[in-house]
């Protein structure tokens, strides 16, 4: 059964020294990104459904589904972070981007991944000319290593989970003096705030279209989209929404900190939910969580296949990890703090994909 508790540390300036990022508050606004993104041809804003029979099906006012699935043609809202970053490396060169191949030649890019990620760093790097390595857990499913090297990647096995596999491409990066390009961030490492600016965009999307509803489940892993999203929807909304925070029972991360007052790494079995399967919070997404989320939320592996079960037979398919901000939301309106007079909005985060 899922268990929620509610924010203490809502809206605080001061926050716990252990949850205050060494770098301070410093998930960036939408500005920068879109702009970017408005250069770019193979960009467009994917979907927000307004799923009216979905909605009524589960008893609630309204529902809204922010549709990732086709971003930039990656298959998930990861193809607005490392790729983004990467191109914006490239327009710092100065170099004639006419022939984008050559802007970032001799440069390597490195990260693990625990799935798309990878595939949005291996994309940016083939498009600007640049080298892509990813690390990979042995428990990462052998042909998301296949899509990695399509798209022209290095793959290195390394690591019985993430966490492991992070560590192994971090101390190949400063070996050999490549730019570690994680979708986290820790003591000493910021970049993972930058991959995090991407994903405001998303947000962006959203707020653009929309009026705030009542309850936002946002799915997280290191807490990166969670974050991201979070902070941008409070810029513009305001307290309006009642934001949740979705993890799954085998990875408290997030919850785990914030009941504790700092970060804690935590443990537990490997997850059906891949993705969001990460035991050690990013620390900038911990602390604007901890001021922008209402609520942490665990989800059951079961309740994680119920909830991708019933977007299916809406038509809405996706994986556990893409589900989990809806699953979240089906345990919600089962312990009754959403109610029938409330709207909510939930997003996709991936397609189908095996975790």
């Amino acid at each position: 059964m899922a268990r929620m508790i509610d924010n203490p540390y809502r809206g605080r300036a001061d926050l716990p020294a252990g949850l205050v990022f060494d770098a301070g508050k410093t998930v960036a606004t939408a500005a920068r990104v879109r702009a970017l993104l408005g250069e770019c041809p193979a960009h467009a804003p994917t979907p927000l459904h307004d799923a009216v029979a979905l909605a009524a099906r589960l008893g609630l006012g309204a529902l809204w589904i922010k549709d990732e699935r086709e971003r930039m043609g990656l298959g998930s809202f990861k193809a607005l972070g490392a790729a983004f970053v990467i191109a914006r490396h490239a327009g710092e060169t100065g170099r004639d981007l006419t022939d984008p191949t050559e802007a970032l030649t001799g440069q390597t890019f490195i990260t693990a991944s625990a799935g798309n990620h990878g595939l949005s760093l291996a994309a940016g790097a083939r498009v600007f000319g640049a080298r892509a390595v990813v690390y990979l857990a042995e428990t990462v499913p052998a042909g998301f290593a296949e899509l990695l090297r399509a798209k022209g990647a290095e793959v290195v096995i390394a690591g019985a989970d993430y966490e492991a596999s992070l560590a192994a491409a971090e101390a190949r990066a400063a070996a050999e003096g490549w730019t570690l390009l994680s979708d986290s961030t820790w003591a000493g490492y910021t970049g993972g705030i930058d991959v995090m600016e991407g994903y405001t965009a998303m947000a962006a999307e959203i707020a653009g279209i929309m009026d705030p509803p009542s309850h936002v489940f946002l799915q997280a892993g290191v807490g990166g989209l969670a974050a991201a999203v979070a902070a941008h929807l409070r810029s513009v909304w305001g307290d309006a929404p009642k934001i949740t925070v979705v993890e799954p029972e085998a990875a408290p991360a997030l919850m785990g900190s914030i009941e504790a007052g700092a970060a804690r790494a935590c443990s537990g079995p490997v997850s059906a939910m891949g993705r969001l399967d990460c035991k050690e919070p990013s620390l900038a997404a911990l602390e604007s969580l901890a001021r922008d989320a209402d609520r942490f939320m665990t989800i059951t592996e079961e309740e994680a296949a119920e909830g991708i079960a019933v977007l299916a037979a809406a038509g809405f398919d996706t994986s556990a990890s893409g589900g989990a901000g809806f699953a979240g939301l089906l345990a919600a309106r089962d312990a009754q703090l959403v109610g029938p007079s409330e709207s909510a909005l939930v997003i996709l985060s991936e397609g189908p994909a095996d975790d």
